[in-house]
């Protein structure tokens, strides 16, 4: 059970690309929550825009006029969602911080449960997508996504989540981890705190247009999967393994067909074939490799992970 003699502060991080339509009314529900059900904390809300280009930041700061626990970091550029959560978490003050999606497809409501569990001595809470109203295509790619996470993270829920509560003290072992390429849900798991999952579900998208394209997706997961798993490393070993079995097969009936036959070779398709499958896994396993290699010189590159032009803090 958490407690203190002076209000605890829950800090609410907040990513922001694009989302001008939607700043407002997640201040005017975060703080509905926090003065209905959450009345014996304190909190604040920490704004990250992300290089938004449609007026974000102007109606972040419309909300900092109104209220001084609005708080607002705007990168250069866009560094991508990673990089701003890492910002916010970096920023945040809170004894508890929860990171929440900018387009209300996250019930804001769903806080109030989530420091409630905190509050009875759960370190991390995860609410995690029970049901969702996204695109058949949406939740097709998620659900594989996340099942292949599941290889590396058997605690991860199939409908993933990106919707959580961390406590100071795990927050602050996850911001000592300095890799470049993050795949956030994957810490959370690996700082190896108590973690409570609480089911929700995943509003329809009312303002704007997701900036999830099936490019990105399959970027995002790449990023993650190489960044949790060396089953890419042990799938190429494997499959190196089963194809020299499979040409030292080959060879023996090749040496055969020499000697008990009227003709070493019948045909040059096999070889073709053989030529190429050969030729088309090799370069695929060093694609596979490259990747690797790719992560070593980024993280000796040792450049930030995005560049803040204003703080308010």
């Amino acid at each position: 059970m958490k407690s203190s003699s002076k209000k605890m502060l829950v800090s609410i991080v907040i990513p922001v690309f694009q989302n001008s339509e939607t700043i407002a009314l997640i201040y005017r529900d975060i703080r509905k929550v926090f003065h209905e059900v959450l009345m014996h904390l304190e909190f604040e809300i920490l704004f990250i825009d992300d290089g938004s280009s449609d007026g974000s930041f102007d109606e972040i700061k419309k909300c900092m006029d109104k209220d001084s626990r609005v708080k607002a970091i705007q990168f250069s550029r866009n560094f991508g969602q990673m990089a701003a959560i890492l910002a916010g978490w970096r920023k945040a003050r809170g004894d508890a911080v929860v990171n929440v999606s900018a387009d209300l497809q996250d019930p804001i409501s769903q806080i109030g449960n989530m420091v409630q569990s905190w509050e009875k001595g759960s370190d991390i809470v995860v609410s995690f997508r029970s049901k969702r109203t996204d695109h058949w295509f949406a939740r097709l790619t998620s659900n594989l996504f996340y099942r292949l996470m599941r290889m590396s993270y058997p605690q991860m829920p199939l409908g993933g989540f990106d919707f959580a509560l961390i406590d100071r003290r795990p927050l602050e072992a996850i911001n000592q981890l300095k890799e470049r390429n993050r795949f956030y849900q994957g810490d959370i798991f690996w700082v190896g705190y108590s973690i409570t999952f609480l089911p929700y579900t995943r509003l329809k998208r009312e303002f704007g247009r997701t900036q999830y394209t099936l490019l990105r997706r399959i970027h995002n997961f790449w990023i993650a999967y190489l960044n949790v798993s060396y089953m890419p490393i042990r799938f190429m070993s494997m499959l190196g393994f089963l194809f020299f079995m499979l040409g030292v097969a080959y060879s023996v009936t090749v040496i055969y067909a020499y000697f008990f036959s009227s003709t070493p070779f019948v045909g040059w398709a096999p070889l073709m074939i053989l030529v190429l499958m050969i030729g088309g896994l090799s370069m695929l396993m060093l694609g596979i490799i490259g990747e690797y290699i790719w992560r070593i010189y980024d993280e000796v590159k040792n450049r930030p992970q995005y560049i803040i032009k204003d703080e308010q803090l």
